[in-house]
């Protein structure tokens, strides 16, 4: 997908769409452990993956070159916030303290799932705050965005009261029930904001086991004694449980968050950690010890958290980045990192495993690059695969001059062209 969030076209050489099974050769790709294979899609699924040039396109079917690129299961987001997504530049309050304006919100939240599913992510869920006197404004119009996205990711709100306990608080349990009986939404909450947290965990997980969804609760975790209570009602709870961001459990002594992460552990609950930055009108900082909660057996996924708001003001949204952090300051192995917003990631919403294999969802990212690492430390170029077809491209092309110095560089991809007026002389053209 360009970097202007156009909507994205079909590619060049025809990728099929409509109804009906599809079907898509990718050729010539590089997975990550080297083999160079050629992959055929029918419909939302993988076919076949065979030896590079040993398959060919389903009659009528298209062919994408992947020459130059490695391919890999598609990432996914696992923790946005959609309501309050690129609203950093906009005049006034912010968002959670202003009047809602639905259509606003949703011109927003569109824009930012376009914008990561252009990343790579092809499924999203993403907070959005119901509140007294605010209503589900801010739902309504993330369900209206999802609707409108159909077919290029998938979009799942959580809907995220603050005040759920004692009396002032029936409004918003009153919400959040109203919230969940939509369908496809996520029971949230955030206990870190109600005078009784246990009690507000107490309503989120009750209302998702009334209606069998999954519980996602924004936190910083750093209470030990409320995550010993959510452990033991979460092993009571048939649908997943997540936490997030949980910086607040780097901030424990060692040995107080190891016992915290071991109980997390055995009732099940994943961790959502945000390496790119804070999220949420506090704008925490800080991450998750990542180490500490996968060394006792923690489901850790990664997300972006603020995409352009308040709290961060410069996130990205992009999955490469979160895992390109995770391995360079978390100490993670590439291949950990990258599983940390793909496998783990998916698992977190609860999407079927994708591996680039036959039989399995045709969701993939091919990146130009030929190792994961690289991949990780710098990825311009991405063509993002969603149900078995081409639903965003992004193109990087770094150019230089020619060296005064006419030293014998070596040339990847040169290209010749007309000289422009005080710009580079003809010189070699590097796609990233």
């Amino acid at each position: 997908m360009s970097a202007d969030n156009k909507q994205p076209q079909p590619p060049e050489d025809g990728a099929a769409t409509g109804a009906g099974a599809t079907s898509l050769l990718l050729s010539h790709a590089r997975l990550a452990d080297g083999r160079a294979v050629d992959v055929r899609l029918v419909g939302d699924r993988i076919e076949a993956v065979g030896t590079a040039g040993s398959l060919g396109p389903v009659a009528g079917g298209a062919r994408v070159d992947l020459t130059g690129h490695l391919l890999l299961p598609a990432p996914a987001e696992p923790h946005a916030h959609a309501d309050t997504a690129l609203s950093a530049d906009s005049p006034g309050p912010a968002p959670y303290d202003a009047p809602c304006d639905g259509e606003e919100v949703q011109r927003r939240a569109t824009e930012a799932a376009l914008l990561q599913l252009g990343h790579g992510a092809t499924a999203l869920r993403a907070h959005v705050r119901i509140a007294a006197g605010r209503g589900l404004t801010s739902l309504d119009a993330v369900l209206r965005a999802r609707r409108s996205l159909h077919g290029l990711g998938e979009l799942t709100p959580v809907a995220v009261p603050r005040l759920l306990t004692g009396v002032a608080g029936a409004e918003e349990r009153a919400l959040l029930r109203d919230a969940v009986r939509r369908g496809g939404v996520v029971a949230g909450g955030r206990p870190d904001g109600d005078p009784d947290p246990a009690g507000h965990l107490e309503a989120v997980l009750t209302v998702a086991a009334e209606h069998g969804v999954p519980a996602d609760l924004h936190t910083e975790g750093d209470d030990p004694v409320w995550l010993a209570r959510l452990a033991a009602m979460a092993g009571e709870l048939g649908a997943g449980v997540t936490i997030g961001p949980c910086a607040g459990l780097a901030r424990l002594p060692s040995e107080v968050a190891g016992r915290a992460a071991e109980r997390l552990a055995a009732a099940g609950v994943a961790v959502v950690c945000l390496p790119q930055g804070g999220c949420g009108e506090a704008g925490s900082r800080g991450v998750a010890p990542v180490g500490l909660l996968r060394a006792a057996g923690v489901r850790v996924a990664a997300g972006s958290g603020a995409l352009r708001d308040a709290a961060n003001p410069v996130g990205r949204g992009d999955p490469l980045e979160a895992a390109y952090l995770l391995a360079s300051q978390a100490g993670l192995a590439p291949e950990e990192a990258y599983g940390a917003v793909s496998a783990e990631a998916r698992a977190v919403l609860g999407l079927p495993e994708v591996r680039v294999e036959a039989g399995f969802p045709a969701e993939l990212l091919a990146v130009r690059g030929e190792r994961l690492a690289g991949v990780l430390s710098l990825a311009y170029s991405r063509i993002v695969v969603h149900r078995g077809r081409v639903v965003a491209r992004t193109s990087a092309v770094r150019e230089y001059c020619d060296s005064a110095a006419a030293l014998d560089l070596p040339r990847q991809a040169r290209t010749k062209r007309p000289p422009e007026p005080g710009g580079p002389q003809a010189g070699p053209v590097v796609r990233s």
